[in-house]
């Protein structure tokens, strides 16, 4: 019971981050402008850009797929990764998306441990290259940064991300656990396969150009023009505020990082909200096929 308390209580804290971010957004926005930018955009740009986020997901199931000791079939891990999608989109705060795709794996695999490893890493090395995309387009858009509090904030999330890794894997605490125990050593395994390492790699630098891409259609269709350099640097920044579990789904906290960031180089706070909802909505689109695929493996489960 108490337990339960505790998710409904975090979950109204999260539901209260983003109602009052969303909030005091559109206090400064003019709402009409900003439901009429996302009607003019229309349903077809807003259907090719779920197909890519879409497309992206199945990359990022070749990577998972890379990442494990046992190797499924990869539509089966498609499947698991639409599913965990869907259930971050349309039940944010209660289930997470990772959850989801360790709790169905390890009903095959039958080892938490490393079941819940593959998913850690496949999302690790997915933020190490939104990392090194962000640190290494920063000087060149250091510019646009001048003279704003938000300087030396790409810097300061590389850094704490490099820290964080170094007292994760250096310290390895919990090992002394049997379960933390076989969680780093399949890390320790995994360390020695340099190819899977950099194939992994190459695979979530295609994801995070897929994603920069979905925002690059949806901008051009708004008749924005953002330069690559600043959008390397401006999503990787928006991704990692937003990925923080203090909101629903990253509402609000997403939309005051493109206005305060896409301000930077005199995007209107309308047209920011804007491209940041029209994000939000393709996403939510691409994750629809979800459902089915959690009705079909389910039905599966219990013929079973």
């Amino acid at each position: 019971m108490a337990r339960a308390s505790n998710k409904v209580f975090i979950f109204a804290l999260k539901l209260a981050v983003s109602g009052m971010s969303l909030f005091l957004i559109f206090r400064k926005t003019d709402i009409e402008h900003v439901f009429y930018i996302l009607r003019d955009i229309g349903m077809p740009s807003f259907l090719a850009v779920s197909a890519i986020y879409i497309a992206s997901q199945l990359v990022s199931t070749v990577r998972w797929r890379m990442l494990m000791p046992d190797k499924f079939p990869v539509m089966k891990l498609f499947s698991l990764y639409m599913i965990g999608a869907f259930f971050s989109t349309f039940l944010p705060g209660l289930i997470g998306g990772d959850a989801i795709r360790a709790y169905y794996l390890n009903k095959d695999a039958k080892k938490i441990s490393t079941t819940l490893a593959s998913v850690f890493m496949d999302r690790y090395i997915g933020f190490v290259s939104l990392m090194v995309i962000g640190i290494a387009a920063f000087p060149f858009s250091f510019g646009t940064f001048a003279g704003s509090p938000y300087r030396w904030l790409m810097p300061a999330i590389f850094g704490a991300f490099v820290m964080a890794s170094i007292f994760f894997f250096g310290l390895q605490l919990g090992k002394r656990f049997r379960v933390m125990t076989e969680f780093y050593d399949y890390f320790s395994l995994l360390r020695k396969q340099k190819t899977t390492i950099v194939s992994a790699l190459a695979s979530s630098v295609i994801i995070q150009v897929m994603n920069f891409f979905m925002v690059i259609v949806l901008a051009w269709r708004m008749g924005l023009q953002v330069p690559l350099l600043q959008l390397a640097v401006f999503l990787p920044i928006v991704i990692t505020i937003s990925s923080l579990p203090i909101s629903i789904s990253g509402l609000g906290v997403r939309e005051g990082a493109f206005v305060i960031l896409l301000g930077l180089i005199g995007i209107r706070p309308e047209a920011a909200t804007s491209l940041s909802l029209s994000w939000f909505f393709s996403v939510v689109m691409g994750s629809l096929p979800g459902l089915a695929f959690y009705i079909f493996h389910d039905r599966r489960q219990k013929k079973g």
